[in-house]
């Protein structure tokens, strides 16, 4: 797979909603996985939220979004990032280390519990990214 740029959303509890409004909006596929289906909370209350979903149109179009988890902030005007994925692994790590240059980590990027090897930054500018390597990528 190529490489991708696709905007995220970042919503506290409705994210559920809201990817149900664009695929009502846009058509296409909506893919979603929980919280408690991933595994990837301890708190019982985030067990129904959103962790990842996916809209993939017959356009081309692809809109992600999650739940923010309890535990962090969801700042007015923070509620985006700019995803980057792919399965080419020495690409996507030269845009990591590209755009963490003059930034702030947010999470490392390392193995995640799906399997990809996933981190988040902010670049010096204040855009949000995340970056996911498919399997860790080569």
């Amino acid at each position: 797979m190529p490489t991708q740029m696709n905007p995220y959303l970042s919503f506290r509890d409705n994210a559920a909603e809201a990817m149900a409004f664009y695929q009502d909006v846009f058509g296409g596929t909506l893919e979603s996985s929980t919280f408690g289906e991933m595994h990837a909370s301890d708190d019982p209350s985030e067990a129904g939220k959103i962790m990842h979903s996916s809209l993939t149109t017959d356009k081309g179009f692809v809109l992600m979004a999650s739940d923010t988890p309890n535990s962090m902030n969801l700042d007015e005007g923070s509620s985006y990032s700019i995803s980057l994925s792919g399965n080419d692994g020495n690409e996507l790590r030269g845009y990591w280390d590209k755009l963490l240059d003059g930034g702030q980590m947010t999470l490392p990027l390392e193995r995640a519990p799906w399997g990809d090897v996933f981190g988040m930054l902010t670049d010096r500018f204040g855009t949000s990214w995340m970056v996911s390597i498919e399997d860790g990528g080569s």
